[in-house]
């Protein structure tokens, strides 16, 4: 079950949203300590911040926000929109065409091919030595909207989950030195991408 303090702050994030505009808004990113336990490298030992997500918005619930976003259309409308762009996009990719997103980025795909290949040219078969077909994504990085990971990073204020669910932190201010803040985003974590991509946070 999520933590009825984050389920409270993702409630908070959205009421704000209604009366505020978003780019003057300091996003709050959660984020859990690791200690990387893997003996045959030199971060053995080190710890290491991992995102924790909020909430996992479905298509129907990105299509309330953006009603509620000071949009002239309704959910149901912004919903039926949303759900076209999805099975578009998807037949655009199958077709061999990127789509590009203004100001997000560009999705496109990419193959997988099986480990050992094909000897040669004419051996090569489709059906047997592709893997998978990923589909990939490209941030932004035009220079008005760039969103590439380093300019993303400038755009976040970090909290320690530990620290907020024990009351050590508030997610609504910069908390104290060392749980929030903006960042260096400088080095290279060698602990592991810093991401689940799974579920939401677990209490």
């Amino acid at each position: 079950m999520q933590s009825q303090a984050c389920m409270g702050y993702a409630e908070s994030r959205r009421n704000r949203c209604e009366t505020q505009n978003t780019t003057k808004l300091m996003a709050k990113i959660f984020y859990e300590l690791r200690k990387n336990t893997n003996d045959e490298t030199l971060a053995n030992g080190k710890y290491y911040a991992f995102a924790k997500s909020i909430e996992t918005l479905n298509t129907r619930k990105m299509a309330q926000h953006i009603a509620e976003h000071g949009s002239v259309y309704t959910q149901d409308v912004v919903f039926g929109v949303l759900e076209k762009w999805r099975s578009c996009m998807l037949e655009m990719l199958l077709e061999g065409k990127k789509v590009k997103i203004d100001g997000l980025g560009i999705f496109y795909t990419t193959i997988e091919n099986t480990k050992y290949g094909a000897d040669t040219e004419d051996d090569y078969n489709v059906n047997k030595h592709i893997k998978a077909l990923h589909i990939r994504f490209l941030p932004e990085q035009e220079q008005e909207m760039n969103i590439s990971s380093r300019e993303f990073l400038k755009k976040a204020s970090f909290i320690d989950l530990k620290a907020f669910i024990l009351g050590k932190v508030n997610a609504n201010n910069n908390g104290t030195p060392g749980t929030s803040g903006s960042g260096s985003g400088s080095g290279t974590n060698t602990g592991g991408n810093g991401g689940d991509g799974g579920d939401d946070m677990q209490i």
